[in-house]
Protein backbone atom coordinates (compact mmCIF):
# COMPACT_ATOMS: atom_id res chain seq x y z
CA UNK A 1 0.00 0.00 0.00
CA UNK A 2 1.11 3.73 -0.33
CA UNK A 3 2.33 4.93 2.57
CA UNK A 4 -0.68 7.40 3.91
CA UNK A 5 1.28 10.32 4.38
CA UNK A 6 1.55 10.41 0.46
CA UNK A 7 -2.24 9.77 -0.36
CA UNK A 8 -4.41 12.75 -1.08
CA UNK A 9 -6.58 13.85 1.65
CA UNK A 10 -10.00 12.42 0.24
CA UNK A 11 -8.65 9.14 -0.62
CA UNK A 12 -7.48 8.36 3.20
CA UNK A 13 -11.07 9.69 4.64
CA UNK A 14 -12.53 7.25 1.70
CA UNK A 15 -10.03 4.40 3.65
CA UNK A 16 -11.06 5.83 7.20
CA UNK A 17 -14.77 6.00 6.87
CA UNK A 18 -14.67 2.08 5.45
CA UNK A 19 -12.48 0.71 7.90
CA UNK A 20 -9.42 -0.06 5.66
CA UNK A 21 -7.11 2.08 7.81
CA UNK A 22 -7.66 3.60 10.84
CA UNK A 23 -7.22 6.89 12.08
CA UNK A 24 -4.97 6.08 14.61
CA UNK A 25 -2.35 4.43 11.83
CA UNK A 26 -2.91 7.67 9.29
CA UNK A 27 -1.77 9.85 12.80
CA UNK A 28 1.24 7.39 13.25
CA UNK A 29 2.37 7.70 9.95
CA UNK A 30 1.82 11.65 9.77
CA UNK A 31 4.03 11.61 13.08
CA UNK A 32 6.72 9.93 11.54
CA UNK A 33 6.64 11.72 8.58
CA UNK A 34 7.24 14.88 10.98
CA UNK A 35 9.72 13.67 12.98
CA UNK A 36 11.71 12.82 9.77
CA UNK A 37 11.87 16.04 7.47
CA UNK A 38 10.70 18.57 9.96
CA UNK A 39 13.96 18.74 11.66
CA UNK A 40 15.15 19.97 7.74
CA UNK A 41 12.48 22.66 6.91
CA UNK A 42 11.30 24.06 9.94
CA UNK A 43 8.09 24.10 8.84
CA UNK A 44 5.75 22.93 12.39
CA UNK A 45 6.83 24.61 15.28
CA UNK A 46 5.15 23.03 18.12
CA UNK A 47 2.87 19.84 18.41
CA UNK A 48 1.88 17.32 20.87
CA UNK A 49 1.78 13.54 19.89
CA UNK A 50 -0.27 12.44 22.83
CA UNK A 51 -3.38 14.89 21.94
CA UNK A 52 -2.97 14.21 17.89
CA UNK A 53 -3.27 10.31 18.39
CA UNK A 54 -5.75 11.04 21.11
CA UNK A 55 -8.24 13.08 18.54
CA UNK A 56 -7.13 9.71 16.20
CA UNK A 57 -8.90 7.56 18.47
CA UNK A 58 -12.08 9.38 19.03
CA UNK A 59 -12.42 9.26 14.89
CA UNK A 60 -11.82 5.61 15.00
CA UNK A 61 -14.46 5.51 18.14
CA UNK A 62 -16.85 7.33 15.72
CA UNK A 63 -16.14 4.53 13.17
CA UNK A 64 -16.67 1.63 15.23
CA UNK A 65 -20.29 2.86 16.41
CA UNK A 66 -21.30 3.06 12.82
CA UNK A 67 -21.77 6.69 13.39
CA UNK A 68 -20.76 9.17 9.81
CA UNK A 69 -17.15 10.82 10.81
CA UNK A 70 -17.17 13.18 8.60
CA UNK A 71 -15.77 14.20 5.57
CA UNK A 72 -12.20 14.42 6.47
CA UNK A 73 -12.24 11.43 8.58
CA UNK A 74 -8.55 11.10 10.47
CA UNK A 75 -6.73 13.51 7.87
CA UNK A 76 -3.99 14.79 9.46
CA UNK A 77 -4.13 18.87 9.27
CA UNK A 78 -1.62 21.62 10.30
CA UNK A 79 -2.78 25.09 11.45
CA UNK A 80 -0.82 28.70 11.43
CA UNK A 81 0.66 29.92 14.19
CA UNK A 82 -1.34 32.86 14.00
CA UNK A 83 -4.97 31.27 14.03
CA UNK A 84 -6.23 29.73 17.44
CA UNK A 85 -5.75 26.44 18.32
CA UNK A 86 -7.04 25.34 21.93
CA UNK A 87 -3.93 24.74 24.19
CA UNK A 88 -1.25 26.59 21.91
CA UNK A 89 0.23 29.42 22.03
CA UNK A 90 -1.06 31.79 19.27
CA UNK A 91 2.02 33.40 18.33
CA UNK A 92 2.21 34.92 15.51
CA UNK A 93 5.60 34.48 14.74
CA UNK A 94 6.19 36.96 17.72
CA UNK A 95 8.25 36.94 21.09
CA UNK A 96 5.30 39.42 22.46
CA UNK A 97 3.07 36.24 22.15
CA UNK A 98 4.92 33.69 22.95
CA UNK A 99 2.79 33.08 26.24
CA UNK A 100 -0.94 34.12 24.14
CA UNK A 101 -2.44 30.37 24.71
CA UNK A 102 -5.68 29.97 23.28
CA UNK A 103 -8.41 28.54 25.33
CA UNK A 104 -10.24 27.92 22.43
CA UNK A 105 -9.83 26.88 18.30
CA UNK A 106 -10.89 29.72 15.83
CA UNK A 107 -14.34 28.74 14.17
CA UNK A 108 -12.22 27.50 11.14
CA UNK A 109 -10.53 25.12 13.44
CA UNK A 110 -13.56 23.72 15.11
CA UNK A 111 -15.55 23.09 12.03
CA UNK A 112 -12.43 20.92 10.70
CA UNK A 113 -12.68 18.75 13.90
CA UNK A 114 -16.62 18.40 13.27
CA UNK A 115 -16.08 17.10 9.75
CA UNK A 116 -12.94 14.37 11.97
CA UNK A 117 -9.77 16.27 10.82
CA UNK A 118 -6.97 16.19 13.06
CA UNK A 119 -5.00 18.81 14.15
CA UNK A 120 -1.03 17.72 13.53
CA UNK A 121 0.76 20.53 14.51
CA UNK A 122 1.27 24.17 14.33
CA UNK A 123 2.75 26.05 11.27
CA UNK A 124 5.55 28.54 11.69
CA UNK A 125 4.87 32.30 9.65
CA UNK A 126 6.85 35.39 9.91
CA UNK A 127 6.62 38.00 12.79
CA UNK A 128 2.73 39.34 12.67
CA UNK A 129 2.63 37.80 9.37
CA UNK A 130 3.42 40.58 7.65
CA UNK A 131 5.83 39.13 4.78
CA UNK A 132 6.28 36.89 2.17
CA UNK A 133 9.13 34.83 3.81
CA UNK A 134 9.04 32.70 6.50
CA UNK A 135 11.44 33.92 9.61
CA UNK A 136 11.08 34.63 13.09
CA UNK A 137 12.79 35.17 16.33
CA UNK A 138 10.59 32.85 17.81
CA UNK A 139 10.87 29.99 15.69
CA UNK A 140 12.91 30.83 13.33
CA UNK A 141 13.25 29.72 9.03
CA UNK A 142 11.66 27.95 7.79
CA UNK A 143 12.77 26.41 4.37
CA UNK A 144 11.11 25.59 1.28
CA UNK A 145 11.23 22.01 0.65
CA UNK A 146 12.02 22.22 -3.51
CA UNK A 147 15.04 24.51 -2.74
CA UNK A 148 15.95 26.04 0.25
CA UNK A 149 17.63 28.34 -1.34
CA UNK A 150 14.02 29.97 -2.13
CA UNK A 151 10.85 31.59 -0.10
CA UNK A 152 8.64 29.07 0.68
CA UNK A 153 6.41 31.61 0.75
CA UNK A 154 4.92 33.57 3.62
CA UNK A 155 2.87 34.46 5.80
CA UNK A 156 1.54 30.83 5.62
CA UNK A 157 4.96 29.51 4.68
CA UNK A 158 5.17 26.85 7.18
CA UNK A 159 2.07 25.32 6.51
CA UNK A 160 3.10 25.37 2.65
CA UNK A 161 6.17 23.84 3.19
CA UNK A 162 4.89 21.33 5.49
CA UNK A 163 2.05 19.73 2.86
CA UNK A 164 4.79 19.75 0.31
CA UNK A 165 7.08 17.86 2.42
CA UNK A 166 4.18 15.33 3.13
CA UNK A 167 3.23 16.45 6.89
CA UNK A 168 -0.15 16.61 7.18
CA UNK A 169 -2.74 16.45 4.10
CA UNK A 170 -3.83 20.20 4.27
CA UNK A 171 -2.67 23.42 5.95
CA UNK A 172 -4.73 25.82 7.49
CA UNK A 173 -3.93 29.79 7.00
CA UNK A 174 -4.97 32.97 6.20
CA UNK A 175 -4.65 35.38 3.17
CA UNK A 176 -4.89 39.86 3.50
CA UNK A 177 -2.22 40.32 0.61
CA UNK A 178 -1.68 36.53 -0.78
CA UNK A 179 -0.52 34.37 2.25
CA UNK A 180 -1.95 31.27 1.32
CA UNK A 181 -2.15 32.00 -2.59
CA UNK A 182 2.02 32.86 -2.81
CA UNK A 183 3.28 29.82 -0.46
CA UNK A 184 1.28 27.61 -2.42
CA UNK A 185 2.96 29.43 -5.56
CA UNK A 186 6.67 29.04 -3.88
CA UNK A 187 6.15 25.44 -2.61
CA UNK A 188 4.41 24.17 -5.56
CA UNK A 189 1.26 23.26 -4.52
CA UNK A 190 -2.19 24.57 -4.44
CA UNK A 191 -3.46 27.80 -2.44
CA UNK A 192 -7.26 28.55 -2.01
CA UNK A 193 -8.25 31.74 -0.74
CA UNK A 194 -11.81 32.00 -0.09
CA UNK A 195 -14.80 35.02 -0.25
CA UNK A 196 -14.76 37.68 2.51
CA UNK A 197 -17.20 35.87 4.77
CA UNK A 198 -17.42 32.12 3.52
CA UNK A 199 -15.31 31.17 6.39
CA UNK A 200 -15.87 32.11 9.46
CA UNK A 201 -13.04 33.51 11.56
CA UNK A 202 -12.57 34.64 14.95
CA UNK A 203 -9.36 34.50 17.54
CA UNK A 204 -10.69 35.05 21.27
CA UNK A 205 -7.42 34.73 22.34
CA UNK A 206 -6.86 38.69 20.91
CA UNK A 207 -8.39 41.81 20.32
CA UNK A 208 -10.74 42.44 17.49
CA UNK A 209 -8.83 43.81 14.44
CA UNK A 210 -9.37 47.35 12.80
CA UNK A 211 -11.73 46.89 10.27
CA UNK A 212 -9.24 46.87 6.82
CA UNK A 213 -8.07 43.85 8.27
CA UNK A 214 -11.76 42.27 9.13
CA UNK A 215 -12.67 43.48 5.77
CA UNK A 216 -9.46 41.93 3.84
CA UNK A 217 -8.43 39.11 5.45
CA UNK A 218 -9.72 35.35 4.60
CA UNK A 219 -9.30 31.49 6.47
CA UNK A 220 -8.33 29.46 4.01
CA UNK A 221 -6.32 26.07 3.04
CA UNK A 222 -3.16 24.86 1.25
CA UNK A 223 -3.64 21.49 -0.03
CA UNK A 224 -1.98 18.83 -3.12
CA UNK A 225 -5.27 18.62 -4.94
CA UNK A 226 -7.90 21.01 -5.92
CA UNK A 227 -10.19 17.93 -4.74
CA UNK A 228 -8.79 18.20 -1.34
CA UNK A 229 -8.81 21.71 -1.18
CA UNK A 230 -12.78 21.39 -2.42
CA UNK A 231 -13.82 19.04 0.48
CA UNK A 232 -11.90 21.13 3.15
CA UNK A 233 -13.39 24.24 2.10
CA UNK A 234 -17.22 22.87 2.17
CA UNK A 235 -16.12 21.40 5.75
CA UNK A 236 -14.72 24.81 6.99
CA UNK A 237 -17.46 27.25 6.09
CA UNK A 238 -19.89 26.01 8.27
CA UNK A 239 -21.80 28.32 10.57
CA UNK A 240 -20.55 29.66 13.22
CA UNK A 241 -21.96 32.79 15.12
CA UNK A 242 -18.48 34.02 16.38
CA UNK A 243 -18.28 35.68 13.35
CA UNK A 244 -20.58 38.41 12.09
CA UNK A 245 -19.37 38.70 8.53
CA UNK A 246 -19.99 34.62 7.77
CA UNK A 247 -22.51 34.84 5.09
CA UNK A 248 -24.72 31.18 4.66
CA UNK A 249 -23.86 31.15 0.73
CA UNK A 250 -24.21 27.92 -1.63
CA UNK A 251 -21.19 26.16 -2.29
CA UNK A 252 -22.27 25.81 -5.69
CA UNK A 253 -23.68 29.14 -7.65
CA UNK A 254 -25.85 29.31 -10.77
CA UNK A 255 -24.57 27.74 -13.85
CA UNK A 256 -22.49 29.81 -15.88
CA UNK A 257 -21.34 29.63 -19.37
CA UNK A 258 -17.25 28.21 -19.02
CA UNK A 259 -15.44 31.21 -20.13
CA UNK A 260 -12.38 32.67 -18.88
CA UNK A 261 -10.80 36.01 -19.50
CA UNK A 262 -6.84 36.01 -19.71
CA UNK A 263 -4.94 39.08 -18.68
CA UNK A 264 -0.36 38.56 -18.60
CA UNK A 265 0.12 42.14 -17.44
CA UNK A 266 -3.32 43.69 -15.22
CA UNK A 267 -1.66 47.02 -14.67
CA UNK A 268 0.66 46.85 -17.43
CA UNK A 269 2.62 44.69 -14.53
CA UNK A 270 6.30 43.13 -16.31
CA UNK A 271 6.26 39.67 -15.97
CA UNK A 272 8.68 37.14 -16.04
CA UNK A 273 8.68 35.04 -19.37
CA UNK A 274 8.68 31.52 -17.34
CA UNK A 275 5.66 33.86 -15.44
CA UNK A 276 3.80 34.52 -19.01
CA UNK A 277 4.50 31.10 -20.18
CA UNK A 278 2.92 28.77 -17.16
CA UNK A 279 -0.17 31.35 -17.79
CA UNK A 280 -0.48 30.56 -21.75
CA UNK A 281 -0.01 26.68 -20.80
CA UNK A 282 -2.47 26.92 -18.19
CA UNK A 283 -4.90 28.80 -20.68
CA UNK A 284 -4.43 26.10 -23.30
CA UNK A 285 -5.55 23.46 -20.69
CA UNK A 286 -8.66 25.17 -20.07
CA UNK A 287 -9.33 25.62 -24.19
CA UNK A 288 -8.60 21.65 -24.15
CA UNK A 289 -11.18 21.08 -21.18
CA UNK A 290 -13.80 22.94 -23.31
CA UNK A 291 -13.48 26.36 -21.67
CA UNK A 292 -13.33 29.52 -24.20
CA UNK A 293 -10.40 31.82 -23.22
CA UNK A 294 -10.48 35.39 -24.44
CA UNK A 295 -6.79 37.07 -23.91
CA UNK A 296 -7.64 40.50 -22.41
CA UNK A 297 -5.41 43.53 -22.45
CA UNK A 298 -6.33 44.78 -18.90
CA UNK A 299 -8.23 43.94 -15.83
CA UNK A 300 -10.37 46.85 -13.80
CA UNK A 301 -8.28 49.20 -11.37
CA UNK A 302 -5.56 47.10 -9.91
CA UNK A 303 -3.16 49.53 -8.86
CA UNK A 304 -5.81 51.52 -7.44
CA UNK A 305 -7.33 48.50 -5.74
CA UNK A 306 -3.35 47.55 -3.88
CA UNK A 307 -3.71 51.60 -2.58
CA UNK A 308 -6.92 50.98 -0.94
CA UNK A 309 -5.58 47.46 -0.09
CA UNK A 310 -2.81 49.30 1.41
CA UNK A 311 -4.40 52.15 2.88
CA UNK A 312 -6.95 49.75 4.94
CA UNK A 313 -4.29 47.84 6.26
CA UNK A 314 -1.91 50.27 7.46
CA UNK A 315 -4.58 53.39 7.58
CA UNK A 316 -5.65 52.47 11.22
CA UNK A 317 -2.70 51.33 13.75
CA UNK A 318 0.25 51.61 12.01
CA UNK A 319 2.11 53.47 15.05
CA UNK A 320 1.06 50.65 17.33
CA UNK A 321 2.26 47.77 14.10
CA UNK A 322 5.66 49.90 14.14
CA UNK A 323 5.87 49.92 17.70
CA UNK A 324 5.52 46.50 18.35
CA UNK A 325 7.56 45.55 15.69
CA UNK A 326 10.30 47.23 17.76
CA UNK A 327 10.16 45.76 20.61
CA UNK A 328 9.76 42.15 19.00
CA UNK A 329 13.23 43.11 17.31
CA UNK A 330 12.55 40.85 14.16
CA UNK A 331 14.41 42.56 11.01
CA UNK A 332 11.78 41.29 8.40
CA UNK A 333 9.18 43.17 10.66
CA UNK A 334 11.06 46.29 10.84
CA UNK A 335 12.23 45.86 7.37
CA UNK A 336 8.55 46.02 6.06
CA UNK A 337 7.37 48.56 8.48
CA UNK A 338 10.60 50.63 7.20
CA UNK A 339 9.19 50.02 3.86
CA UNK A 340 5.95 51.35 3.81
CA UNK A 341 5.98 53.75 6.42
CA UNK A 342 7.17 57.10 3.93
CA UNK A 343 3.23 56.13 3.00
CA UNK A 344 1.52 55.32 6.12
CA UNK A 345 2.35 58.26 7.91
CA UNK A 346 1.51 60.57 5.05
CA UNK A 347 -2.00 59.13 5.29
CA UNK A 348 -4.92 61.77 6.06
CA UNK A 349 -7.02 61.04 9.30
CA UNK A 350 -9.84 60.11 7.58
CA UNK A 351 -7.95 57.58 4.98
CA UNK A 352 -9.89 54.72 5.80
CA UNK A 353 -13.34 56.14 5.24
CA UNK A 354 -11.98 57.76 1.78
CA UNK A 355 -10.61 53.81 1.30
CA UNK A 356 -13.91 51.93 1.91
CA UNK A 357 -15.70 54.78 -0.07
CA UNK A 358 -13.16 54.04 -2.75
CA UNK A 359 -13.91 50.05 -1.92
CA UNK A 360 -16.88 49.68 -3.13
CA UNK A 361 -17.04 51.61 -6.41
CA UNK A 362 -13.96 49.26 -7.13
CA UNK A 363 -15.81 46.61 -6.35
CA UNK A 364 -18.79 46.97 -8.20
CA UNK A 365 -16.39 47.77 -11.64
CA UNK A 366 -14.82 44.23 -10.82
CA UNK A 367 -18.28 42.30 -10.35
CA UNK A 368 -19.48 43.71 -13.77
CA UNK A 369 -16.53 42.68 -15.03
CA UNK A 370 -17.18 39.26 -13.46
CA UNK A 371 -20.81 39.24 -15.12
CA UNK A 372 -19.19 39.09 -18.44
CA UNK A 373 -15.84 36.86 -17.52
CA UNK A 374 -16.86 34.25 -15.03
CA UNK A 375 -13.68 33.35 -14.53
CA UNK A 376 -9.74 35.30 -14.33
CA UNK A 377 -6.84 33.68 -15.51
CA UNK A 378 -3.64 35.87 -14.25
CA UNK A 379 -0.09 35.37 -12.67
CA UNK A 380 0.27 34.96 -9.21
CA UNK A 381 3.52 36.76 -9.00
CA UNK A 382 5.68 39.05 -11.60
CA UNK A 383 8.22 36.66 -10.81
CA UNK A 384 9.17 32.93 -10.04
CA UNK A 385 9.48 32.32 -6.58
CA UNK A 386 12.01 35.15 -4.85
CA UNK A 387 15.70 34.09 -3.40
CA UNK A 388 14.66 33.59 0.96
CA UNK A 389 15.19 36.92 2.14
CA UNK A 390 15.35 38.88 -1.09
CA UNK A 391 13.20 41.78 0.61
CA UNK A 392 16.14 42.05 3.23
CA UNK A 393 18.72 43.47 0.80
CA UNK A 394 18.00 47.35 1.16
CA UNK A 395 15.24 48.92 -0.56
CA UNK A 396 16.03 47.92 -3.87
CA UNK A 397 15.72 44.65 -2.75
CA UNK A 398 11.97 45.40 -0.89
CA UNK A 399 10.64 47.24 -3.52
CA UNK A 400 11.44 44.51 -6.17
CA UNK A 401 9.40 41.75 -4.05
CA UNK A 402 6.40 44.50 -3.13
CA UNK A 403 5.76 45.45 -7.46
CA UNK A 404 5.93 41.24 -8.03
CA UNK A 405 3.24 40.84 -5.33
CA UNK A 406 0.81 43.65 -7.56
CA UNK A 407 -1.68 41.35 -8.03
CA UNK A 408 -1.87 38.98 -4.78
CA UNK A 409 -1.86 42.46 -3.03
CA UNK A 410 -4.64 44.16 -4.69
CA UNK A 411 -7.57 41.57 -5.03
CA UNK A 412 -8.32 41.12 -1.56
CA UNK A 413 -9.41 44.93 -1.18
CA UNK A 414 -12.47 43.72 -2.52
CA UNK A 415 -12.95 40.45 -1.03
CA UNK A 416 -12.46 38.30 -3.61
CA UNK A 417 -11.86 34.53 -4.05
CA UNK A 418 -8.25 33.49 -5.31
CA UNK A 419 -6.66 30.24 -6.31
CA UNK A 420 -3.13 29.30 -6.89
CA UNK A 421 -2.98 26.58 -8.46
CA UNK A 422 0.86 24.62 -9.35
CA UNK A 423 1.45 24.40 -13.38
CA UNK A 424 5.31 22.84 -13.57
CA UNK A 425 8.59 23.26 -12.46
CA UNK A 426 11.31 25.65 -14.07
CA UNK A 427 14.63 23.36 -13.20
CA UNK A 428 13.63 23.05 -9.37
CA UNK A 429 11.89 26.22 -9.20
CA UNK A 430 7.55 25.95 -9.38
CA UNK A 431 5.70 28.14 -10.54
CA UNK A 432 1.61 28.45 -11.18
CA UNK A 433 -1.37 30.73 -11.89
CA UNK A 434 -3.98 32.17 -10.20
CA UNK A 435 -7.45 31.78 -10.97
CA UNK A 436 -10.16 34.80 -9.73
CA UNK A 437 -13.79 34.81 -9.61
CA UNK A 438 -16.42 36.75 -8.14
CA UNK A 439 -17.80 36.71 -4.81
CA UNK A 440 -18.62 33.01 -3.22
CA UNK A 441 -17.83 31.95 -6.48
CA UNK A 442 -15.08 29.82 -4.96
CA UNK A 443 -16.55 27.00 -7.51
CA UNK A 444 -15.89 28.20 -10.46
CA UNK A 445 -12.30 29.33 -9.12
CA UNK A 446 -11.73 24.77 -8.09
CA UNK A 447 -13.46 24.18 -11.24
CA UNK A 448 -11.40 25.87 -13.93
CA UNK A 449 -8.48 24.62 -11.09
CA UNK A 450 -9.63 21.02 -11.97
CA UNK A 451 -9.08 21.17 -15.64
CA UNK A 452 -5.73 22.94 -15.47
CA UNK A 453 -4.69 20.59 -13.20
CA UNK A 454 -6.13 16.93 -14.38
CA UNK A 455 -3.64 18.29 -17.87
CA UNK A 456 -0.62 18.51 -15.71
CA UNK A 457 1.45 16.44 -13.96
CA UNK A 458 -0.27 15.64 -10.11
CA UNK A 459 1.24 17.62 -7.25
CA UNK A 460 2.97 14.36 -5.30
CA UNK A 461 4.78 15.28 -1.48
CA UNK A 462 8.91 15.34 -1.77
CA UNK A 463 11.85 14.54 0.43
CA UNK A 464 12.74 18.20 1.33
CA UNK A 465 16.38 19.14 -1.21
CA UNK A 466 19.14 19.77 1.14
Amino acid sequence: MTELWRLSATDLACLIRVRKVSAREAAEAALQRLDAVNPRINAIVAHRPDLVLAQADRVDQTVARGEDPGPLAGVPVTVKINTDQAGFATTNGTRLQKDLVAKTNSPAVDNLVRAGAVLLGRSNAPTFALRWFTSNLLHGSTYNPRDPSLTPGGSTGGGAAAVTAGIGHLAVGTDIGGSLRYPAYACGVHGLRPTLGRVPAYNASSPERPIGPELMSATGLIGRTIGDLRVGLAAMSASDPRDPWWVPAPLEGPAVPLHAAMCLRPGGLQIAKEVEAAVLDAGRRLTDAGWSVEEIEDTPPIHEAAEVQEALWLGDGFAELADAAERDGDPGALATVAGVRAKAETYPPDVVARALLRRTTLTREWLLFFAKHPVLLLPVSAELPFPDGLDLQGEAGFQRVWQAQLILRSLPAMGLPGLTVSTNLVGSVPVGVQIVAGHFREDLCLLAGKAIEARGTPVSPIDPMT
